[in-house]
């Protein structure tokens, strides 16, 4: 597997997974004022019981975490999916949305520095000329706004929990696959986030939840986790972190197309300027080089057995 020429097959899962995460943005909305632990806790109990399903009509197979995997795996759980969450929803009590959306925006650059090293290769220069067009774009499309300190605070943890979503899963993907680490992540997820509403916001904030809310959290457990997570972590495992970062760029580019979908009206010119300059940016850092078309392994990009791989 040539992780440094990805074929359009390897990036197709990604792709869509993240169309799917912009595009729930407004079916996240209606979560607005759902008890947040509680609602988080149904959602990732029930994509838990989807992707055992999904898996077992798909022949895959789930095995039990061992030795340091399980760090990996609740780290992975406890920032890429609950403290990102409580950095979000706390993020934008001091900040403007777009502000918050804005840091996230430069996980691109992140996961093509740090990626690369956990799976004990170099950076690709390619990928990371590429980071910063995705992100400008990402920044276009999203807008800016205005926070204080607290609210950046927010935002950089943000960040840093949307980067480890993905960076803590590359150790475990070469033994787990996509399917083991999605089913292990949201069992972990669900359980912090039950234990979370119980305390906080009582055994009965379950029965709070609206018909609305409940219908989006089924959608947000079925589509943006369960389906997303498996074909996120599919691209993850074929290309490499560093790569498939790039693609969170299609993100805000769904949630623009979604939006305009369901009557905001057409984007301004920003946001179309934004959408050109993310997909120049897939095109700068996917394309295969003339080197590789020759068949010419890059100098000083070895590709290596990744860590963790027994």
């Amino acid at each position: 597997m040539d992780r440094n020429s990805p074929r359009l097959a390897q990036l197709l899962p990604g792709m869509a997974g993240m169309a799917l995460v912009g595009g729930s943005v407004t079916v996240s909305r209606t979560l607005v004022d759902a008890p947040l632990f509680t609602s988080q806790a149904v959602r990732y109990a029930a994509a838990t019981a989807t992707l055992l399903l999904l898996a077992r009509f798909a022949g895959a197979r789930v095995v039990r975490p061992r030795g340091r995997e399980w760090l990996w795996l609740a780290g992975l759980a406890v920032s890429g999916l609950v403290l990102f969450n409580v950095a979000v929803v706390r993020g934008v009590a001091h900040a403007e949305p777009a502000a918050v959306a804005v840091a996230v925006a430069c996980v691109p650059l992140v996961l093509g520095l740090v990626g690369p090293l956990l799976e004990r290769r170099r950076p690709s220069r390619q990928v990371l000329l590429a980071a910063p067009v995705v992100m400008l774009g990402a920044v276009l499309v999203e807008g800016t706004g205005r926070t204080d300190a607290v609210g950046l605070g927010w935002a950089a943890l943000a960040l840093c929990c949307e980067a480890a979503f993905t960076l803590l899963a590359v150790p475990v993907l070469p033994r787990h696959s996509p399917w083991g680490v999605s089913v292990h992540a949201t069992w972990m997820g669900a359980a912090v986030f039950a234990t979370l509403g119980v305390t906080r916001e009582g055994p009965s904030a379950v029965t709070k939840l609206t018909m609305t809310q409940w219908a989006a959290t089924g959608y947000l457990a079925l589509m943006v986790t369960a389906v997303a997570f498996v074909l996120w972590y599919s691209t993850v495992r074929a290309v490499g972190a560093g790569r498939a970062g790039l693609l969170t760029g299609i993100a805000p580019l769904s949630a623009a197309l979604v939006a305009t979908a369901s009557g905001t009206g057409a984007p301004g010119a920003t946001v179309w300027l934004g959408i050109a300059v993310v997909i120049a940016g897939l095109v700068l850092g996917l394309r295969q080089r003339a080197a590789e078309r020759a068949g010419v392994e890059p100098v000083g990009e070895p590709v290596r057995e990744p860590v963790g791989r027994r």
